[in-house]
Order: C-alpha cells, then sequence, then structure tokens
C-alpha cells in the first residue's frame, strides 16, 4: 500500500510542476456485485456513494490518477431453503480506489469535451464487515476468506463542460477478492468474486 500511495503522490507532483493540469474533488454512485461459482447461491448489486479527487495532466492526450472512498460487496444467499450449506449474509467492504486512466479526447466542441479513458485500478479494503441476515448467527465467509487488495481494469467515456466533468466506467476486476471458504461439513465453496461494476461520477476542476 506504501508503494502505491508513494506513486501516487509522486504523480501529484510532477502534474503539480505541468502547464496543462487541472484537478478537484468529485462525487458520484457506484454500483459493485461479487459472484460465487455455485447456481444455487445468488449476489445481489450493491450500490453506494463515491468520493475522492483526481488530478489531469495533459489535454488531447492526458494522464488521470484518482483517489476515491466507497462501499463495495454484496448479498449471498441460497436460492432453496432445503440447501445443506445454507448462506445467507451480507458483505460490506470500505474500499479505497486508486485508479490509473490514460485518456484521449475525442472532440473538442468548444464548449464541450468528449474524452474516452482506460486504465489500471488499485482496490484496498481498509475495513471488513460480514453481517447474518435474516436472524442467522452462521456466516460462512470469514475475514481472513478476504483478501486486502484487489487489482483491476476501468474504461469508459466523460465529457467536460465548463469546470465541470462528468464521467461513466466500467469496472472488471482481475483477480479473486474472496478466497475458497471453508464450510462447517468440510466441504469448500469456491467463489469467483471478481467483482464488476458501473461508476458515475461527478468532478469539479478548482484549477
Amino acid at each position: 500500500m506504501k508503494k502505491i500511495l508513494f506513486v501516487f503522490t509522486f504523480v501529484l507532483m510532477a502534474s503539480a510542476l505541468s502547464a496543462q493540469i487541472s484537478l478537484g474533488p468529485k462525487i458520484g454512485y457506484t454500483t459493485s456485485k461479487l459472484s460465487v461459482d455455485k447456481s444455487e447461491i445468488k449476489s445481489d448489486l450493491k450500490s453506494s456513494f463515491i468520493y475522492g479527487a483526481f488530478v489531469r495532466l495533459g489535454d488531447k492526450w492526458y494522464v488521470q490518477p484518482e483517489i476515491n472512498f466507497y462501499t463495495a460487496g454484496s448479498v449471498f444467499e441460497t436460492s432453496s431453503v432445503t440447501s445443506p450449506n445454507p448462506v445467507n449474509e451480507e458483505v460490506e467492504l470500505k474500499t479505497i480506489q486508486i485508479p490509473l486512466y490514460i485518456g484521449f479526447t475525442l472532440a473538442d466542441l468548444k464548449l464541450a469535451k468528449i474524452r474516452a479513458q482506460a486504465g489500471p485500478t488499485a482496490n484496498i479494503i481498509s475495513d471488513k464487515k460480514i453481517n447474518p441476515l435474516k436472524g442467522s448467527t452462521y456466516t460462512s465467509i470469514k475475514e481472513t476468506d478476504i483478501n486486502d487488495i484487489q487489482w483491476g481494469f476501468q474504461f469508459g467515456a466523460g465529457v467536460d463542460v465548463l469546470m465541470f466533468t462528468l464521467d461513466v466506467q466500467y469496472y472488471l476486476g482481475l483477480n479473486n477478492l474472496i478466497s475458497d471458504v471453508k464450510l462447517n461439513d468440510g466441504s469448500t465453496l469456491k467463489f469467483d468474486s471478481k467483482s464488476q461494476g458501473f461508476m458515475v461520477t461527478l468532478g469539479w476542476k478548482i484549477i
């Protein structure tokens, strides 16, 4: 995590020395979903607000590092009430997201600029909560089953109007966030927990 924060700080310092720089806060809305490799277990989307800050270096072509904060997760439950291994729990993950976008201006309409951007991202889990639902006291997933970092890739498009910037991104996880879980009967619950979801954010270029 220290290395990631160092790289982010270095990019911010390098950006500050550039003549073409924009930076400011951003806020938005994100949906995320974790899946499981079992047909009898279903997972639902979790939605939350996202907030953070961005720095954009360049014009036609640009580099844009960000740091964002949001809560990811899903509700997992067994679709059959007769399942020998019932699952009924909510996973909440407070997340620090650090993406690094490479972007390109597709069209400059004077009053608005249309952009496309993509790049890698690191999702650092700062807090984990597993909550049993519907009166259950048993949880199949433990905090130790959840990895502290997930690498991903984001891509999307945006538009700049005056000092505002609107972005729509799709996120795709590259590694499993939840490890395989050992159940009480000795069997293994295999998670295909590469998270995915959409993010819509509105930024304000104060510079």
